[in-house]
């Protein structure tokens, strides 16, 4: 994706003691089954994203969807006759003292043991990438990820992007970067050997999500960046807002987004890639309808 995209972060006030760590638990089952846990299920059994012996690093930036993502997948664990093993881990990129306290905190209060290890990500970025820092980030901080998910023996990371976040994704690439691609649910790694990368809320909804935090009053944190704080420029915000407007006339159109990353005809399009090996209409043969 183009780097000048860039990137929002949902940031949801609430109110009240949080909820219990067993009903956390049974909400995401029970209360929101319809909304969470079944398009969990279904986004991994579908992309076949889990297997025995796998060793998995769940990815937990303190944010709602990454939380859901690690109780979601302890749940599975639990209940699951696959059997693997989960590692949740943090990385603290240059948080300031109150959203690393709120990282930590939050993933006690919701029963997660979590493995925090420091980076100066923020630092560089702000050095290297000061007009578009979003892109720039996310690269590092994924590299981070898959390193230090390497060293701690695991052969996945597992990271909290939902429905909302493809088909956004796809939208971004067509209007502003000039090309069709789309988020993928499950991909290896191209520079870390044996490694795999799974985004098991591929089906979940950002509402449901939304629901579930608000419900439990967990207190999710931002992206918790130090670089854009001040910053008001975002394409995906414009992106979110175009598919607001388009749902008033078109209930379905999320639906349809995503349903064309697995419909593409490539014998309809002018050109692209076929793995690494690029192509454009003028080297088919034209045939007659």
């Amino acid at each position: 994706m183009n780097d000048k995209l860039g990137s929002t972060c949902t940031s949801i006030l609430v109110e009240g003691e949080i909820n219990s760590i067993s009903e956390i638990e049974k909400s995401i089952i029970k209360k929101y089954r319809k909304d969470l846990w079944s398009p969990f299920i279904k986004g991994i059994k579908e992309f076949d994203m889990i297997q025995d012996g796998d060793k998995i690093a769940v990815c937990v930036s303190g944010g709602k969807d990454s939380i859901l993502l690690a109780k979601s997948l302890q749940q599975l664990q639990r209940y699951s006759d696959v059997r693997f093993e989960l590692r949740y881990i943090a990385m603290d990129p240059g948080f300031n003292d109150s959203n690393k306290s709120m990282l930590i905190n939050t993933a006690k209060e919701v029963g997660i043991d979590l493995d925090v290890f420091s980076t100066e990500i923020f630092a560089i970025v702000q050095k290297i990438a000061k007009d578009y820092p979003c892109y720039m980030c996310a690269r590092m901080r994924r590299g981070a990820l898959y390193e230090y998910a390497q060293k701690i023996g695991c052969n996945k990371i597992a990271l909290g992007h939902h429905f909302d976040d493809f088909i956004e994704t796809t939208m971004l690439n067509v209007l502003y970067a000039g090309n069709y691609s789309n988020m993928m649910p499950k991909l290896k790694a191209k520079n870390y050997d044996n490694m795999e990368l799974i985004r098991p809320l591929v089906y979940v909804r950002e509402e449901g999500i939304i629901k579930f935090t608000k419900y439990n009053k967990i207190r999710a944190m931002n992206c918790g960046c130090v670089v854009t704080s001040k910053s008001t420029s975002s394409k995906r915000q414009e992106v979110k807002e175009l598919l607001k407007q388009l749902r008033k006339t078109d209930p379905v159109i999320d639906k349809s987004i995503f349903s064309s990353g697995k419909n593409v005809n490539v014998d309809s399009v002018m050109g692209g890639k076929i793995g690494e090996e690029p192509f454009t209409f003028l080297s088919r043969k034209f045939q007659e309808e």
